[in-house]
């Protein structure tokens, strides 16, 4: 650190520089927006000239103490050739980032380039000394390690390798900074001073760390919308009906918990409407206002955010429309309102949003539209469409299930899914999460929040505008190239539950919310219907389950006979959930059947073994699935319960909620959720109960496996350095940024260095050429053309196998150039036979929005046209590499279909590892293909490959906290 004095012999070395360096251009993609540790907002940009004024202000507003802090002494204004030296700045040896709110300062960082005696200098040089200052009113928002985060970023753009910071002892909060920080470092004392210096490269811990304040940062800025303890609402019509009134009477009607105030600019100061006080505008209210739900024309939202902005308001619900979805006028509106809400530290719902609910009795929240408030229950649910979410509270309401949270973005244009993930994640009152989504803003980061959520709950999402290929018109997303199979079953890699409707979705949401994950398969059916039981029955095999023989109880079974048989099915130590048939039945006096007393015998049963799940399926029993849906609480002061029969284990529960990271203290603990609840769905149809238990089997199945994800292993053949000098040779230093595809010499040998050999092919441009290159290779040898239109096609019989002398081999010449054309059209070579074995397909591609994909296949037409193709998000775990050859519909061929010897599978699975480490290690390779791959009883042969280098593209999940920019 740098007394004044220190300082001021350095400015007039800065001077001399300064024409020079301001000539580098404004870097304008360090500017961020950020979301802090109490889920407010920031803006990160450049410091510049025009700074002066506002860097004078903001050091005004900083305590004497903090002043200290920064120059070791006392400071208590920034002489003029301070305020020079802090806002010109060249942006390569000194740099200086402003976190601000509202335009104004309230911390800044910067770093001066300096060589090993601590004088400035320029590259090489690559150690930087660093400095913050934060305004002591925003000091414990998570703003300083947020901008370190974004300085280190910006030095290792600028070849900086390394940060020194000296700190005085008492600084005990800017030395956690650095601490916490997660960098390798190292810590001296001298002169009274401490002295810290840490490499900048990424450490696994340093992205844990940033990956957990990002999770409880964003988390935060969701609860801040979730439990206002105040809400204006902004745009109350004088008269009932519109949608503000009516946004304003579901607050009241809901028994929202915080104060209410109604806006109108037509109000007279001090009114009520419907007994809320009404004012003018939000900056007439005296008290602080948590959220502003804003349902005003949106050419006059501009003027409402900045009141808002100004009055200090938290958050936004905007339910105005005429945004993203009314043309190119009005997505300019929209980034325009993203810009400005964040530019005062609010994050925004909508535009165009149906609303948000939060049914916990804190809170009791309905800032939506929805005609009918849900029940308190445990299942969170988001969507961006309003229509779709008005189905979904309806039908989640006629079927007795209740909600936790509901947010309705529409347009999306801040708050998405991914925040929401962020807050369920460790909600105490949500478990299981329901999404609806029209698009994936950013595809890498749902996959790593979805998978990290599935841990601990289910996920269930249905993907809307899937085939068409066209985002909703509001949405601002990243375009994929990869189809729509591809992205589904990269989703089922991260552990989400991902169905095709939204009844689907209901239907396994009120399964995973009201029972027990399934231990395995296995399916036991009964009921009073023997010609449904086979129904059942073969739903069952047509899922995937292992369904045991249905029992009978006939028509005359009553519900004690019901629960009889439940529960001996339950205590069957060969049964992992029973589904229960029932019709109506006749009682012996004539009586129609009474679904109240089945729904009591069958909870009863399934509470002695509540470790197992029960889905029912019933037929013109009307009563009974609302019967079934009025729980039975487990809570303390309910009976307590019984010892399970054998084969019933205790219910295993989700995983426990996470412990706070260090710089983080633990959320408060809520008030107690709703009682326990022991639901059991009922389906009007047996195909719906078995394909949502279907679903919970398969989560379950990952859930164990995601308890050991397996590794990704290092080989000792891989040259990882010397590839990195190559592919830098390849590029050259001016690469086509549309990528290149490499020679095949070239490409063989970049894949040599990573282990993977490709068999040698010689040219054949004539028949001597192809029995001169048979007899290098020697005797048997394929002959095969390797034009575009033929490549790959041995189905059109471009390729001649198993040609033993050279008789054979220039008869098959003959033939191939008789019947496909000329040879210079053919591109004819000669390669070695190698044994015989199941022809494959490893592709490996970087897709702009998904990222890095691995991909496997049998090779042939028929594996094409039926798209029997998997695919996993590299890098690649052992056993992700395992389960990937083994989740195409063909993989029987590779273990001994028929009879066949089993192929070597071991040898194939170490390829799929060595292409998905070439291609984490290096991003520059965009895109791998071995086709065919020829995998035999013993070993494998790479027969062609191809490779494809292009400039590194941009990461947006590995860079520090950013949300998406508009």
């Amino acid at each position: 650190m740098q007394t004044p004095s220190d300082q001021q012999d350095r400015h007039q070395q800065d001077r001399q520089q300064d024409q020079q360096r301001d000539r580098h251009d404004y870097p304008s993609h360090w500017e961020a927006d950020v979301v802090l540790r109490d889920g407010g907002t920031a803006r990160i940009r450049p410091i510049t000239a025009e700074d002066a004024d506002r860097l004078v202000s903001f050091y005004e507003q900083v305590s004497d103490e903090s002043k200290y802090y920064r120059f070791f002494a006392p400071y208590p204004r920034l002489s003029a050739k301070d305020v020079h030296r802090f806002t010109h700045h060249d942006h390569v040896d000194r740099v200086g980032l402003a976190a601000t709110v509202g335009g104004e300062f309230i911390a800044t960082v910067r770093y001066d380039r300096i060589d090993e005696r601590g004088m400035a200098a320029g590259a090489p040089a690559d150690e930087a000394e660093v400095a913050f200052l934060v305004q002591d009113a925003h000091q414990g928002r998570g703003v300083a390690s947020t901008l370190l985060e974004h300085i280190a970023a910006v030095a290792r753009e600028r070849g900086i390798r390394r940060f020194v910071a000296e700190v005085l002892p008492a600084n005990t909060k800017m030395i956690k900074v650095f601490t916490d920080a997660g960098y390798q470092q190292k810590r001296s004392f001298e002169d009274g001073v401490v002295r810290l210096e840490f490499d900048l490269e990424p450490t696994d811990r340093s992205l844990a760390v940033q990956r957990a304040r990002e999770q409880r940062a964003e988390g935060r800025s969701v609860q801040r919308l979730l439990t206002p303890g105040s809400v204006a609402v902004i745009g109350v019509g004088r008269t009932p009906g519109g949608v503000g009134r009516s946004v304003l009477r579901n607050l009241k009607e809901a028994g929202f918990t915080g104060r209410l105030h109604a806006v109108n600019s037509a109000f007279e100061e001090g009114s009520e409407v419907d007994a809320v006080p009404a004012h003018r505008s939000v900056t007439a209210i005296e008290e602080p206002v948590d959220l502003a739900v804003v349902a005003v024309p949106a050419d006059r939202v501009s003027q409402v955010v900045a009141e808002c902005g100004e009055r200090g308001v938290q958050g936004l619900v905007v339910l105005s429309a005429g945004y993203g979805e009314s043309g190119a006028e009005g997505r300019e509106r929209q980034r325009e309102l993203v810009r400005q809400a964040r530019s005062y530290g609010m994050r925004v719902i909508g535009p165009n949003a149906f609303g948000v609910i939060n049914t916990s009795p804190r809170a009791r929240l309905n800032a939506s539209l929805a005609p009918e408030p849900p029940a308190r229950g445990r299942i969170g649910l988001f969507t961006q469409s309003g229509a779709i979410g008005i189905a979904l509270l309806s039908g989640l309401h006629r079927r007795g299930a209740g909600l936790s949270t509901f947010v309705g973005s529409g347009n999306r244009a801040d708050v998405s899914g991914n925040d929401l993930l962020q807050y369920w994640y460790e909600d105490p009152d949500t478990d299981v999460a329901l999404m609806y989504l029209e698009t994936i803003g950013n595809p890498r980061k749902f996959t790593r929040l979805a998978r990290r959520a599935a841990t601990a709950k289910p996920l269930v999402v249905v993907q809307g505008a899937r085939h068409s290929g066209i985002a909703p018109t509001g949405h601002a997303v990243q375009a994929t190239r990869l189809p729509h199979a591809t992205v589904s079953a990269l989703l089922r890699q991260a552990g989400v539950i991902r169905v095709d409707t939204v009844t689907e979705m209901v239907d396994a949401g009120l399964l995973l919310a009201g029972q027990p994950l399934p231990s395995g398969p296995r399916v036991g059916i009964l009921g009073n219907s023997e010609s449904l039981g086979l129904l059942t029955y073969d739903a069952c095999v047509a899922d995937g389950l292992r369904p045991l023989p249905p029992r009978d109880l006939t028509t005359g079974a009553t519900p004690a006979d019901f629960r009889a048989a439940l529960a001996e099915a339950l205590s069957d130590e060969g049964c992992d959930a029973v589904i229960v048939n029932a019709i109506p039945w006749v009682r012996e006096n004539g009586a129609a059947a009474d679904p109240e007393t089945l729904a009591t015998e069958l909870r009863a049963a399934a509470a002695g073994c509540p470790a197992k799940p029960v889905a029912v399926v019933h037929v013109e029993l009307g009563g009974l699935a609302e019967a079934l849906s009025a729980a039975t609480s487990t809570r303390p002061g309910a009976p307590a319960k019984q010892p399970g029969p054998p084969g019933c284990a205790e219910q295993v529960h989700s995983a426990p909620r996470p412990p706070a990271t260090e710089d983080e203290t633990p959320p408060p603990e809520t008030d107690e959720p709703p009682a326990e609840q022991y639901r059991i769905p009922a389906y009007p149809a047996a195909e719906r109960a078995v394909r949502a238990l279907a679903e919970a089997v398969k989560y379950a199945q990952w859930r164990r496996e995601a308890a050991e994800p397996g590794k990704v292993h290092e080989y000792d053949d891989i040259d990882e350095s010397g590839t990195a000098e190559r592919i830098a040779e390849l590029l050259g230093k001016d690469g086509d940024p549309r990528g290149t595809t490499l020679a095949p010499a070239d490409a063989h040998e970049l894949l040599r260095r990573y282990g993977i050999r490709v068999r040698r092919a010689l040219p054949a441009p004539d028949p001597d050429a192809a029995a001169h290159a048979a007899r290098t290779l020697g005797y048997p040898v394929a002959l095969k053309t390797t034009a575009p239109h033929l490549r790959h096609r041995a189905d059109l019989g471009g390729v001649r196998l198993d040609l033993a002398d050279e008789e054979q081999l220039r008869r098959a010449y003959r033939e191939l150039t008789d019947t496909f054309g000329k040879p210079a059209e053919l591109r004819p070579v000669v390669q070695g036979m190698v044994p015989r074995g199941v022809d494959t397909v490893v592709r490996a591609v970087i897709d702009p929005a998904a990222g890095a994909v691995l991909s496997f296949g049998l090779a042939g037409a028929a594996s094409e046209l039926l798209g029997d193709t998997a695919h996993r998000l590299i890098p690649v775990t052992d056993r992700e590499a395992a389960s990937l050859i083994r989740s195409i519909r063909t993989a029987p061929l590779l273990f001994g279909w028929r009879g066949s010897a089993p192929v070597d599978t071991p040898a194939l699975e170490e390829l799929l590892q060595r292409v998905s480490r070439l291609v984490d290690d290096h991003p520059e390779v965009v895109g791998v293909s071995l086709e065919p791959v020829v995998v035999a009883e013993r070993g494998l042969s790479v027969l062609d490959a191809s490779v494809r280098l292009a400039p590194p593209p941009a990461r947006d999940d590995l860079g520090p906290r950013t949300l998406p920019g508009y």
